[in-house]
């Protein structure tokens, strides 16, 4: 059914798939509300990638962990960058690989790799409950990490199991630049001109209240989403959320955590909500 989002403003906020988004909810009728988050960059300093790349290839890890697919995407532009991405490859190939969610498992595939299993549920603690039923005793792990995470829980169990875990961070998140747009946004969704905020990671949920406490505006944040449909994407995000003392109004059914599926809630929950006017 086309056009179910007719005269509604959705507030989206910049991820590495905005403009596909963005597309998806201006072909059901919506006027899409973008707000640039953050850039994602590549690490500042790239010599522990480049180690770590080179490990990869003289003793190819047992098993690889991917947490990301922009992780694997910028591990590959510096291969790329130093003449080893075919070496990469053929190394990787010979480790049993495991994804965090979809979106790394379609990286591993843009470079002809296919990931041996794929969580359940793309969060880290999915990663932990997968890993967990495998025997990983004096196996070498190789563990893409990405920013603004604490994951201490996920290397701490790795280890438990008697893994060797070989981590790297291949980017980072330069934040400082989008906070006039993380502010207009809270202003529009405080007055009324926002109909939903649609979540698709759970970076987006700290980075609002980071930039809102940044900038005195939380008690207006909270004001905007106590009358804005908050609509999440899946348990990770609903999750965060929670720990911020936040609700979530509409979420994809269960194992169906991506953007159609999380339209189609908010189409179903919008579809009696009278559609803001901006003043």
């Amino acid at each position: 059914m086309a056009h179910r989002l007719n005269g509604t403003r959705i507030l989206i906020l910049e991820t590495r798939e905005e403009a596909q988004f963005s597309k998806l909810l201006a072909e059901q009728g919506a006027e899409v509300v973008q707000c640039p988050m953050f850039t994602i960059q590549d690490a500042p300093d790239p010599t522990p990638i480049e180690a770590w790349i080179r490990r990869a290839i003289d003793r190819p890890f047992d098993d690889l962990v991917l947490m990301t697919g922009e992780g694997l995407r910028r591990i590959m532009k510096l291969a790329v960058a130093r003449g080893l991405d075919q070496a990469l490859v053929a190394a990787l190939a010979r480790s049993r690989k495991f994804t965090r969610g979809p979106k790394p498992g379609k990286a591993l595939r843009e470079v002809g790799l296919e990931a041996q299993q794929t969580t359940e549920k793309p969060t880290t603690q999915g990663v932990i409950e997968m890993l967990g039923k495998l025997d990983l005793k004096g196996h070498r792990l190789g563990l893409q990490l990405y920013p603004d995470k604490d994951h201490s829980a996920l290397t701490g169990a790795l280890s438990a199991q008697g893994a060797e875990v070989d981590t790297v961070l291949p980017y980072a998140y330069d934040t400082k630049a989008a906070d006039a747009n993380i502010v207009a946004a809270i202003d529009d969704m405080a007055e009324g001109r926002i109909d939903s905020i649609a979540l698709t990671n759970l970076g987006q949920v700290r980075r609002l209240i980071e930039a809102a406490r940044a900038h005195g505006s939380e008690a207006k944040l909270r004001a905007g989403l106590e009358r804005t449909l908050i609509a999440s994407v899946g348990p990770a995000v609903s999750g965060e959320l929670t720990a911020h003392g936040l609700r979530t109004d509409v979420s994809p059914v269960e194992d169906h955590y991506f953007m159609r599926p999380l339209i189609s809630a908010m189409a179903a929950a919008l579809v009696d909500k009278r559609p803001k006017v901006a003043e």
